[in-house]
């Protein structure tokens, strides 16, 4: 663990900062020199940052806990699963549900997305410019999960606004209080689980060859899932399947798009693609933290650490860690070694992740073979939210075709 750092109490680091969305890596370096366990500047809450700090937490769930429905209301009844529950119970689940989202499963769905990029491209292409974030990031990875899970591509939208309203309220109630951003992650929680209720309905009387059939129809030693066991399964799904790739990818052509050198080192070199997607994963880390509760008091870093504290474990700061990283902030596609924790780690690292790492190589090796020259559109600049770092608004321009 992290050496002791002198007067840590001192010290605060505000993650929700403007400055903190655009470039969390200076904010990253600082705590490292500074204070590697601080505490957050609105809810003094600790924040770890070293890298053998973090993963040590994430492997160790009876000292750091993701049981935390209360301490973290995101609009839910109960705990989401398999994310918020630890194992023994969580491990049950993760049997359950990792087979749906293994690598050979993924693959089958490969031909698809490259189908569903090209299609987007199509639209855009000859205008010489786009808003990559609602024209392609989006859309292509929440085309690719709803057909998964077996939702509707008709209610893309609806589910849109109620994802942010549990996980960006505050671009909805344009507030900043916290009870007033409560109230709206309850109402659209509401929303989510009224809306997932008819589908385990439907599915129960009409099953079809989807996700959601068969979570419906799944069982657990013998016995099928409870209604509200499918419907916290649902909640988490929703969350993750619309979120975090579309956040992902918009960080990674921002980033291109700033470093033209590195873009066409992948337009002549696609191979390099799969290196690219994990060092931008590691450079950009969209998912900068995740929360966890303190399971006994405990001294990390020279901080006291009170049980029942809720924890941030900063995985973007790990991620630049000179310590565990060669020449840590460089971004190299063709780094040999690279354990980057953008999926998080332990028990709870994500479900998700060999559809995402799917996602994001076929995006990217599909949008540089048809544009492969493109930058920020001029006088613009990409606008970041805070928390899960999506590029809300990036402009870009190209020449169009002939």
């Amino acid at each position: 663990m992290s050496a002791p750092n002198p007067d840590p109490e001192a010290r605060t680091v505000n993650l929700f900062a403007p400055e903190f969305a655009r470039c969390p890596q200076e904010v990253y370096a600082r705590m490292h020199a500074e204070c590697p366990v601080a505490r957050a500047a609105i809810t003094n809450s600790p924040v770890i940052s070293r890298y053998e700090d973090v993963i040590w937490a994430l492997r160790h769930p009876d000292l750091f806990s993701s049981e935390m429905e209360l301490q973290m209301a995101l609009g839910t009844e109960r705990p989401m699963i398999p994310q918020q529950i630890d194992p023994p119970a969580q491990t049950r689940y993760r049997k359950l549900l990792d087979p749906h989202f293994s690598r050979k499963k993924m693959a089958e769905l490969e031909p698809d997305m490259r189908g569903y990029a090209n299609d987007l491209i199509d639209r855009f292409i000859d205008a010489g410019r786009c808003d990559f974030d609602p024209d392609f990031a989006v859309p292509l990875p929440c085309t690719a999960f709803l057909r998964l899970i077996g939702l509707p591509l008709s209610d893309l939208e609806f589910f849109l606004e109620l994802k942010n309203g549990i996980i960006r309220p505050q671009l909805k109630t344009q507030s900043i209080d916290q009870e007033v951003n409560r109230t709206a992650r309850v109402e659209s929680g509401r929303q989510i689980y009224a809306y997932f209720e008819e589908v385990i309905d439907d599915r129960t009387a009409r099953p079809g060859d989807d996700l959601m059939t068969q979570l419906v129809h799944a069982e657990i030693g013998g016995e099928r899932l409870s209604r509200n066991e499918i419907l916290d399964i649902c909640f988490l799904l929703l969350l993750a399947g619309l979120d975090t790739v579309t956040a992902t990818l918009g960080c990674n052509i921002a980033y291109l798009a700033a470093n033209p050198k590195q873009r066409r080192s992948l337009v002549e070199k696609p191979e390099l693609t799969d290196g690219a997607v994990e060092e931008l994963l590691r450079w950009e880390t969209p998912v900068t933290g995740v929360p966890r509760v303190a399971r006994k008091d405990m001294t990390v870093g020279g901080l006291e650490i009170k049980e029942g504290e809720l924890v941030t474990l900063l995985l973007g700061a790990a991620d630049i860690d000179a310590d565990e990283f060669e020449a840590s902030d460089r971004v190299d596609f063709e780094r040999a070694r690279n354990r980057h924790l953008a999926f998080g780690g332990g028990p709870h690292r994500c479900l998700g992740s060999h559809l995402a790492r799917m996602e994001l190589r076929v995006a990217m090796q599909e949008w540089h073979r048809r544009i492969p020259e493109y930058q920020v559109a001029p006088g613009e600049a990409p606008r970041y939210s805070p928390g899960i770092r999506e590029v809300l608004y990036l402009p870009l321009v190209w020449d169009a075709p002939r």
